[in-house]
Order: C-alpha cells, then structure tokens, then sequence
C-alpha cells in the first residue's frame, strides 16, 4: 500500500507520540543499537601525540565504510 507524503508525515509522528510516552528508562536502555565497529573496538584505548598522528592512523587503519577518513 503506498502512503501519501501526509499519511508518511502523520504516522511519523505517531510513532514519536509513542516512543514520548514510554518511560525515559525505556527510551534510554533502547534507544541505542551497538555496533561492532571493525578495527575502533579492537583495543579498549588509544592515544595519539596530536590530531595529525589520529588522523593519519585513521586513514591508514580503518575500514572506507565507517566514514572516518578524509573528504575527498
């Protein structure tokens, strides 16, 4: 069944109208889907001397798809 841009517009704010009268404990637990992030989750930290040595190591170790490198 297609929907027209109204309906679409209407049952959006339904399901917001729905997801405010949930407990905010609800919202919070969730409202958030981990992820594995390939490379980023393999090490509990890392540190860096400066935004030049992160930025290059995201360049040369993280994955095209997790939009960490820069523009082109």
């Amino acid at each position: 069944m297609l929907q027209t841009e109204q309906q679409a517009d209407e049952a959006f704010r339904d399901q917001c109208r729905r997801q405010m009268a949930r407990p905010l404990e609800w919202r919070l637990r969730y409202g958030f889907c981990l992820v594995y992030k390939p490379v980023l989750d393999d090490a509990p930290w890392r540190a860096f001397e400066s935004t030049a040595a992160y930025r290059a190591w995201c360049e040369a170790e993280l994955p095209e798809d997790l939009g960490l490198k820069r523009a082109k």
